[in-house]
């Protein structure tokens, strides 16, 4: 059986242990491995991480240069990469297996779905999906997931600002690679989205991910994807 390498980037994550604990309740047979990659360099989130299955480690920040540190260290056939704020769906792994094994693809993630009973977040996962039919290219809170070779093939993901999912997953299809989006759906937290507004969070991601495609740089967007990061230096 292919073993899975869990990939997951935290930078001041204040519920990591709790996340751990949800993941092997529910997961724990399945995982061959979770890494914990911590964007700061004083690893704060991961002092207290510890299990039998759990690495540790620090890298810079950026969840590319964090994502392929994590993978760097991995060992398994399969890497998942999760978000600390993402909630699988049942079967979530065995989904993963089944769609990597027939070799149609190489790669794939979920449906997304946002917590809470709010019509705002029902019409950004609407949104969301119908994104993800018109393009093929997931984002990276949709639990995205590869083959090591696959992986390994690429190149891992670019290191920059913002946008590495969906660079990487467009040099994947530019190559030939087939990406499956699961009709299975993960739960992410709307905590940021709440904070800066679902509309105009909604309305920025989509023009800031046009942009991008349409050749305009990481770093020029960086400011607008997340103001908090921006240092014009």
């Amino acid at each position: 059986m292919p073993r899975i390498s869990v990939i997951v980037p935290v930078l001041r994550e204040p519920h990591i242990e709790a996340f751990l604990n949800r993941l092997f309740a529910r997961f724990g047979a399945a995982i061959s491995e979770v890494i914990i990659v911590d964007g700061a360099s004083c690893g704060g989130t991961i002092a207290s991480v510890k299990g039998p299955k759990v690495t540790t480690l620090v890298a810079p920040e950026g969840r590319g240069p964090q994502m392929n540190a994590g993978a760097r260290a991995s060992r398994g056939d399969i890497l998942v990469f999760l978000h600390a704020d993402t909630r699988l769906p049942d079967g979530a792994f065995d989904r993963i297996r089944e769609t990597l094994s027939t070799r149609r693809y190489v790669a794939g993630a979920f449906t997304l779905r946002f917590a809470g009973d709010k019509k705002s977040f029902a019409l950004i996962s609407r949104a969301a999906g119908l994104r993800c039919r018109l393009t093929g290219i997931p984002y990276g809170d949709q639990a995205i997931f590869m083959t090591r070779s696959c992986f390994s093939r690429m190149g891992g993901y670019r290191e920059i600002p913002v946008m590495e999912d969906i660079e990487l997953m467009r040099r994947i299809r530019k190559k030939g690679g087939r990406i499956r989006i699961l009709p299975e759906a993960v739960i992410t937290s709307p905590r940021r989205w709440e904070k800066e507004g679902v509309i105009y969070s909604l309305v920025r991601t989509w023009l800031l991910a046009t942009l991008f495609l349409c050749g305009v740089s990481p770093r020029r967007l960086l400011k607008h994807y997340r103001p908090e990061r921006f240092n014009p230096d």
